[in-house]
């Protein structure tokens, strides 16, 4: 195989890993988010997924969550979009802006204890606020916590990349044993 030819399959293989990666990043517009609650009663981690093209084009745009799974620590009990107090409507993502200026999406969130039918509790993710309270009894104290937040990448642009370097793995392994048969 003539070396103009190897290179024409490699740019080829190479352009074509980079417009699959390409395509599927402008055409994705699902975001992921993974979150976890932290405060002195509990703590928890979940993910939740929104489509970011049904952004209000409010002050503080939003959208309805796609979905959404959320667990105490140590408990079996899964929480999620169905169980917020306001569903359909609820649970909301909302652009937010830290001091430093970078854009993230925050979570709205208010949901009742579902691991204990007899219980009062119910629980609120508002931003980067975490609290638990009572919405029955004034006995209880409400509890304050945080919650923290983090996007998950999206698996595409990776597959396209180990895709390429796959590929042109590959092409360097057959030059070598074609380059030892003619020598």
């Amino acid at each position: 195989m003539k070396i103009g030819s190897k290179l024409a399959l490699a740019a080829a293989s190479l352009t074509l890993g980079f417009a699959i990666v390409d395509a599927q990043s402008v055409s994705a517009a699902i975001i992921n988010y993974a979150f976890t609650v932290d405060s002195s009663a509990t703590k928890g981690n979940g993910f939740f997924s929104f489509d970011d093209s049904t952004l209000s084009n409010d002050y503080t745009p939003e959208a309805t969550i796609k979905s959404l799974s959320f667990q105490f620590d140590g408990d079996y009990t899964v929480y999620t979009e169905q169980d917020d107090n306001n569903y359909p409507d609820f649970p909301v993502v909302f652009q937010t802006t830290s001091l430093t200026g970078q854009t993230s999406f925050a979570l709205d969130y208010l949901f009742n204890d579902k691991s204990n039918s007899g219980s009062s509790l119910s629980y609120e993710i508002v931003g980067e606020d975490f609290t638990v309270f009572s919405g029955t009894s004034s006995d209880v104290v409400p509890i304050s916590g945080s919650v923290s937040y983090r996007q998950v990448p999206e698996s595409t642009p990776l597959v396209g990349a180990l895709f390429a370097c796959g590929l042109g793995l590959m092409m360097k392994r057959k030059v070598a044993s074609i380059k030892k048969v003619e020598v």
